[in-house]
């Protein structure tokens, strides 16, 4: 097997797409929008939650319980990476992804309508963690499947389209901080604690029938259905292609921290540094829309000149800077401050992230490029992402320093640092 493949021939511009390539970029996104604004509201509005679903008298108790009930859903991720991503190998990427649009719905209904804990009590919080539930079982096999799809579309230029999925994230970052910002400035306390905060659940709710609807009709991708299939997937995987599993997963980490930490921000600036709710998420828009806009440029760069450069220049950035950055913020809190924060995180995080897709596809072969892809994703998302809101705010809250998270960061930095070095040079991924 070839793990560099046809993405960097020096001809893929002349290359013709195949005729479904846009719509197959536009039912991916979708999907992956959709599990992302949901994951990503759910932050954005934890200390809503954490007050409504799981109070407690202590307000850092019932965060950290959120933040926890948040991260107990990643530990479904694995699990659903397993069922959907080997469903996908066996059955194929169209019938895998109409299943996990269906059920991240179901999840997210559930939040939008559940009742809270002084209407029903206890079934308050389980409603809840089962909504979670559901949600990080299907979001197991979102990525995976979703992305192979995309890069088997147009294997001539796998870093471009597979960007698209960074780019619809950013697009969740930007839509779920717009709804931050709106209705903490829109609507009184009150109003946003009695029905404010369903709003941006609901809005999630109306992406997936129309995500159904276009993955439902569109064609298998043409490259999976020319590849020979295996019937054991996952035993493949973990008994051939161990490295490249522990290689891709690493190579993860650095996208999922970056992203979360962007995710964690509004916390951290209302509940750490005493600003205010609108500010926090104003700067987070910023970050969102940097991810959005450059993806796609990031991704055709990564076409020609690889995806490895761009890996271990942002990890080795965010290792050196990210102390730096918080000590600035910390000592002089405001939100230009802030803002100039989120550009440098935003920045960053899409040169790493953005990348991300198509070496993960470039590493797996077809035949178990849907596993392969999507236990790399959702083993370092549980670890790394579930729950690095209940890791920051256990550190600040243990340590007594604001400067904790910078910690957390460097670290996740420092391992996706080797894990790209590892893919450019045992691999010989470029």
């Amino acid at each position: 097997m070839n793990a560099i493949s046809s993405a960097n021939t020096s001809d893929a511009a002349a290359v013709k797409l195949h005729p479904q390539t846009w719509r197959a970029v536009i039912s991916s996104s979708i999907g992956n929008a959709l599990e992302w604004f949901d994951v990503l509201i759910y932050g954005a509005f934890a200390v809503i939650i954490a007050k409504l679903f799981f109070p407690t008298e202590n307000e850092t108790v019932s965060l950290l319980v959120t933040f926890a009930t948040f991260g107990v859903s990643f530990f479904m991720r694995p699990l659903g990476a397993v069922v959907l991503g080997a469903y996908s190998d066996r059955v194929g990427r169209k019938a895998a992804l109409s299943l996990s649009i269906v059920l991240m719905t179901i999840g997210t209904a559930m939040i939008a309508f559940m009742p809270t804990y002084s209407s029903i009590g206890l079934w308050a919080p389980a409603g809840i963690v089962l909504a979670r539930l559901i949600q990080g079982f299907s979001a197991g096999g979102e990525f995976g499947s979703s992305t192979a799809f995309l890069v088997e579309h147009a294997p001539h230029r796998r870093g471009f389209f597979s960007s698209w999925q960074v780019a619809s994230q950013g697009l969740s970052l930007l839509m779920a901080a717009v709804f931050g910002a709106g209705l903490n400035g829109l609507l009184t306390p009150e109003q946003l604690y009695s029905w404010g905060w369903r709003l941006p659940f609901l809005f999630g709710l109306l992406i997936g029938p129309a995500g159904y609807y276009i993955r439902r009709h569109l064609d298998e991708s043409p490259e999976f259905a020319a590849a020979e299939r295996t019937e054991t997937p996952l035993r493949d995987t973990f008994s051939g292609q161990k490295m490249r599993l522990l290689i891709g997963t690493g190579s993860v980490i650095m996208a999922t921290v970056s992203v979360y930490l962007a995710l964690y921000m509004p916390t951290y600036a209302i509940k750490q540094l005493g600003m205010p709710a609108w500010s926090s998420y104003a700067a987070t828009i910023v970050s969102g829309l940097i991810m959005m806009v450059a993806s796609p440029l990031v991704g055709e760069l990564s076409d020609k000149y690889g995806r490895t450069p761009f890996m271990i220049g942002s990890s080795l950035a965010f290792v050196v800077f990210t102390y730096p950055m918080f000590v600035f913020l910390t000592s002089a809190p405001s939100f230009v401050n802030l803002l100039l924060l989120q550009i440098v995180i935003g920045v960053l995080m899409t040169m790493y992230f953005a990348s991300m897709p198509a070496l993960l596809a470039d590493v797996f072969p077809v035949q178990t490029r849907g596993t392969g892809m999507s236990l790399s994703y959702n083993i370092a998302v549980m670890l790394f992402g579930g729950f690095a809101g209940l890791i920051i705010t256990w550190l600040i809250q243990a340590t007594g320093n604001k400067l904790s998270v910078s910690f957390f960061v460097i670290f996740g930095a420092a391992l996706s640092f080797i894990a790209s070095t590892a893919a450019r040079y045992v691999l010989r991924v470029r």
